[in-house]
């Protein structure tokens, strides 16, 4: 690295195979606009599930062009909605567990895991580590870094919520993919948007993904923010 240039330190992006792939996509693109850099990983079951909701393939020697046509894609299937840049953002394979998230030296900022499902946060409470995404939370944890982990399942039976409360007594942010409606939804897509604002929220990002309460009532009757 020459003198005074700035050490590259991302977001380690984890995509389980819960549904709810529009939630990672708005995560990333909000991510990259924010100017972020990003380490992508997306399970094998995150895969399946993106092929059942968009139709796209998701191919380890083809990421960066099959990215580029998940993360153009609107929330209600339009194909060409944004054109966000991918110059900084890094791809892992699930398999490899001597990538650089695996270990506590790779300089990050954190993780988000959106959409976690119920075998990820099982996963990741338990400490396991049978793929990247797992291994990179472990690791993030023990590092004493930011985790947030959105989960998307319902309903939660009691062994996921012993799960859930065990990684928040570890430090993660646990935030359901839950829409507000507060904030003045007139879209799918602003009620994906505020599901990633909230993660955002949680990892100390800024965005404008949705409208913030101000203690007004009546505001989500007024237009949505412009994305």
């Amino acid at each position: 690295m020459n003198a005074g240039e700035k050490q590259r330190a991302p977001w380690i992006v984890g995509v389980s195979g819960a549904s709810g792939t529009p939630y990672a996509a708005a995560v990333l693109r909000a991510l990259i606009a924010a100017g972020e850099s990003v380490d992508l990983v997306v399970s094998r079951a995150a895969r399946l599930t993106l092929l059942d909701e968009t139709g796209i393939s998701f191919r380890d020697a083809h990421w960066r062009d099959d990215l580029g046509a998940w993360l153009a894609r609107g929330a209600d299937g339009k194909p060409h909605a944004f054109a966000p840049g991918l110059d900084d953002v890094r791809y892992w394979s699930p398999g490899d567990l001597a990538a650089g998230p695996s270990s506590g030296s790779y300089r990050v900022k954190g993780m988000l895991i959106v959409p976690a499902s119920t075998a990820c946060v099982a996963g990741v409470a338990l400490g396991l580590s049978k793929d990247l995404l797992q291994r990179a939370a472990s690791v993030t944890l023990k590092e004493r870094r930011r985790l947030v982990v959105a989960v998307r399942e319902t309903p939660l039976n009691g062994q996921t919520l012993r799960h859930l409360v065990a990684l928040d007594d570890a430090g993660a942010s646990v935030v359901p993919a839950s829409p507000g409606f507060y904030a003045g939804a007139t879209h799918i897509q602003d009620l994906v948007d505020f599901v990633a604002g909230r993660v955002l929220d949680a990892a100390g990002v800024e965005h404008g993904l949705y409208r913030r309460w101000k203690g007004e009532l009546g505001g989500g009757a007024a237009p949505a923010p412009t994305r």
